[in-house]
């Protein structure tokens, strides 16, 4: 009797020890497991490193940059490293027949036509970049959350109001939308009287190098796809059980969409936004390649290519270096996307 007294509490007393092993395991849940895959994915990683490398010369471009970008030395006007001959057999440095260009090793990449730094002006571009990068998904999951959410919880005619609004906006090419309101914004609004909105909107736009009005345009015209995701997703999640009881228990409609509907579709909305970055960052630079992007001498990637793109013949360096560091932040956040999305994946759970 004593030694089956002994076994039953020792087995009572081995219950919570597994029981909180297994709450612990559950504690670590998606999040770790996300984690572990994402470590796994090489190139999340190497993305994840170049966009790490990008964050820190934006926030350090006087230090990392060993010019400002807007310093000009009119002697050194399109002016090459010597290193660029031997790479681009077709810029011919002055010295040889039919030599032209200046070589000089004051300029890691060269020097435009006004006599700029380019790897300077390459990295303070990196402010424009990332700016667009994070206003602009940014403004679409602010907006798109709210309506399509709105649309999908409470459906009937504001889930038919919302949804003709995106139909409606999805009948103009988001791109040409775009360049027709900024067209719209920098011909109206600098002609504008002071003390008028207008003015004080031109203003702002000035002291942020012309990107006030590249954000609205974007913000204005991006948000239409995140609507239809996020309505989808609150359709599926409203009839989920624990919105079912929170009904039941006579909760709120205001207060189920906020704290247990919103919850439970971040995650999917997030990754989706983060595989659009790309399209951002390439939206911008395109806005500046047509001369409807930041104001000069504020430095963009697209700009730097629009002209360099003109000589590009003589001096390649202008516009390839550019288009590299666009090329390569754009892959960097299509890796990190990818990445995001296998880790977060809850089909994934428990595959290696």
């Amino acid at each position: 009797m004593a030694e089956t007294a002994r076994s039953t509490t020792h087995s009572k007393e081995a219950v919570p020890i597994s029981l909180t092993e297994t709450e612990t395991q559950k504690s670590q849940g998606l999040w770790m497991e996300a984690f572990k895959r994402l470590r796994r994915n090489r190139m999340a990683l190497v993305g994840l490193g170049i966009i790490s490398v990008i964050v820190f010369c934006a926030l350090f471009a006087e230090v990392v940059a060993p010019y400002p970008y807007d310093a000009q030395i009119r002697k050194d006007n399109n002016a090459i490293p010597a290193w660029l001959p031997t790479f681009f057999p077709t810029v011919k440095p002055k010295g040889v027949e039919g030599g032209y260009a200046t070589v000089s090793d004051r300029y890691l990449l060269g020097a435009d036509a006004l006599g700029r730094d380019l790897f300077s002006r390459i990295i303070h571009g990196t402010r424009v970049s990332l700016a667009v990068a994070l206003v602009g998904p940014l403004t679409s999951l602010l907006i798109g959350i709210i309506l399509g959410s709105l649309a999908g919880f409470y459906g009937g005619w504001v889930d038919n109001l919302i949804m003709r609004i995106v139909d409606l906006m999805y009948a103009f090419p988001a791109l040409l939308l775009i360049i027709l309101m900024m067209a719209f914004f920098r011909s109206s609004f600098s002609q504008s009287e002071p003390g008028t909105l207008a003015f004080a909107l031109n203003k702002v736009d000035s002291a942020f190098g012309g990107m006030l009005f590249i954000f609205i345009g974007i913000g204005i015209a991006s948000w239409e796809n995140m609507a239809r995701l996020a309505r989808g997703q609150t359709l599926s999640v409203k009839v989920r059980d624990f919105v079912l009881a929170a009904e039941s228990i006579g909760m709120k409609k205001r207060a189920i969409l906020m704290r247990h509907v919103m919850p439970n579709i971040l995650g999917p909305l997030i990754v989706a936004e983060t595989l659009a970055i790309p399209a951002y960052i390439s939206t911008e630079a395109f806005l500046s390649f047509i001369g409807l992007g930041v104001n000069p001498p504020t430095p963009s990637w697209g700009s730097m290519i629009a002209v360099g793109a003109q000589g590009i013949r003589s001096f390649p360096n202008q516009a390839i270096f550019p288009a590299l560091a666009l090329a390569l932040t754009m892959f960097a956040f299509n890796f990190l996307g990818d990445g995001l999305r296998d880790a977060l994946d809850p089909r994934m759970r428990g595959v290696d």
